[in-house]
């Protein structure tokens, strides 16, 4: 165990966590809601520090970034524990309970990351949820940082500010969900809050290169006047944004059908009102090309795993700049 970043003692052996919004007030022996987080004796203690659940070479494109070094391969990582419970979870049997786990400690982490050679451009954190792996994410994004690799979290977004504030340095990548733009839908279906996660985009964007997710699940957060509202806001960012819709399938606690492909497009012209690049998942690679929001040009083609680009990522029809960060490796 190590001992955590933001709590503070209360009285009678009380810790109250502060990484988080969710503010556990966690007595001697407890955890809190995420699980990773103990009082003992007094002191607030994680228990995941350097406990490795899955761990894989994956596309960089999986995570999803579309935008981030595309065609690159990244070593991603994962531990065990949530400070969400979403009905619909697609990693439920390591954010909701406790596998098997070996230990790598960051310059461990590390050493592994450069051994994939020159194709990893670094380390992802995801599978579960990487905000309640905190400290370790902290010391390993240091350790990247010293050694040239770039560091990437695939996150629910839901942290405070001052860890956020303290962490985005070391970070190179967010890809956040935002999970549906319904503070009820959060409520009620993933124990969390809109409100907070919004923030956390807020703040991200434009300190590290940010891209959102959203599963489309029937019924609950695919209305066009939800969608809207979505892609305006993130536009109000930036309209340069990758906005990824995911295709939803049932899973762990929920059991709604499939979403519709119709539905999946239609989401997609909604975004598209309002942002430059709104892509589909699960629906196949074709929904993943980008095309030059100027003219309409198709500049990467991932289905051929082939850039059209110019060497100044340049649109070869129109001249636009694409909003790409760092090298294509395709």
């Amino acid at each position: 165990m190590r001992e955590a970043m933001y709590y503070q003692p209360q009285a009678a052996g009380v810790a109250a966590c502060g990484l988080c919004p969710k503010g556990c007030m966690i007595g001697e022996g407890g955890a809190g809601f995420c699980r990773v987080r103990k009082n003992t004796g007094g002191k607030l203690f994680t228990e995941n520090y350097g406990q490795v659940s899955s761990y894989a070479l994956d596309p960089i494109e999986k995570k999803p970034l579309y935008h981030f070094y595309p065609g690159s391969y990244i070593l991603s990582l994962g531990t065990w524990g949530c400070n969400f419970s979403c009905r619909f979870c697609q990693n439920w049997q390591i954010s909701q309970t406790s596998p098997h786990t070996l230990e790598l400690l960051p310059e461990a982490a590390v050493r592994l990351a450069r051994e994939q050679g020159e194709k990893n451009i670094g380390l992802a954190f995801t599978y579960s949820e990487p905000t309640v792996w905190y400290e370790y994410i902290l010391d390993t994004a240091q350790a990247c940082r010293r050694q040239g690799l770039k560091t990437v979290l695939v996150t629910n977004g839901y942290i405070n500010p001052e860890p956020l504030d303290k962490l985005l340095p070391y970070i190179d990548a967010m890809n956040i969900d935002v999970k549906a733009f319904n503070p009820e839908f959060y409520r009620q279906i993933c124990a969390g809050s809109l409100a907070d996660v919004k923030q956390t985009v807020e703040r991200a964007a434009g300190r590290c290169h940010v891209e959102i997710t959203t599963l489309l699940i029937p019924g609950l957060n695919d209305g066009a006047g939800e969608l809207k509202k979505l892609a305006q806001w993130l536009s109000g960012i930036d309209p340069a944004i990758p906005l990824h819709f995911s295709r939803y399938f049932p899973n762990y606690r929920l059991d709604v059908p499939p979403t519709p492909l119709d539905t999946m497009e239609q989401a997609r012209e909604v975004a598209g009102r309002f942002l430059s690049y709104v892509y589909l998942g699960n629906v196949g690679l074709q929904a993943g090309n980008t095309y030059c929001p100027d003219c309409g040009c198709l500049v990467i083609d991932r289905t051929r795993r082939q850039s059209l680009l110019t060497g100044d990522k340049k649109c070869p029809q129109c001249g636009s700049l694409s909003a790409i960060t760092g090298e294509i490796r395709y």
